[in-house]
């Protein structure tokens, strides 16, 4: 019993409550709400609105809008600690500076080594930001919590 609580004392220590989540994109179809007398309008075609506006514009205004393009070099900014894929191939990087097209990085745990990566070559889809993680945060303090009460229990038995 004894061992497999300085396992479990051992894993709380090594696990951290950062995880590399990817940034959703907005989408751009739910931006664009129209007001709720419009869309009763619409549902009505003998609505004397609907006769006076012209067709075009309203076959315009339905058409959903292209997804805006992701700028890389915005999404890596300086000093940013990302997980990106590049040709397959994952890596942990802080980025350092934009060289023209290319990015210039080095890995998280070794600032001595340069990596240089071409803006086509990393993955846009794939980049993912280092963030806090609430429920790693509370499942770690919850097991801290009981690891204490079973200790505490141990000692007045």
């Amino acid at each position: 019993m004894r061992n497999n609580l300085y396992l479990i004392i051992l894993l709380c220590s090594l696990t951290s409550c950062y995880t590399y989540q990817v940034k959703k994109q907005p989408d751009p179809a739910t931006d664009n709400k129209q007001d709720p007398k419009k869309n009763t309008a619409l549902a009505n075609p003998a609505s004397p609105q609907m006769n006076s506006a012209p067709t075009g514009s309203q076959n315009l205004s339905l058409q959903p809008q292209p997804a805006a393009p992701v700028n890389i070099q915005d999404k890596l900014a300086s000093g940013k600690n990302v997980k990106i894929e590049v040709d397959g191939q994952s890596y942990k990087v802080i980025v350092d500076k934009w060289q023209g097209d290319s990015l210039v990085a080095h890995p998280v745990r070794n600032a001595k080594k340069v990596l240089k990566f071409h803006k086509n070559q990393i993955n846009a889809d794939k980049i993912a930001e280092k963030r806090f993680s609430q429920p790693i945060a509370d499942i770690l303090t919850v097991t801290a919590y009981a690891a204490i009460g079973v200790g505490i229990w141990f000692l007045v038995r």
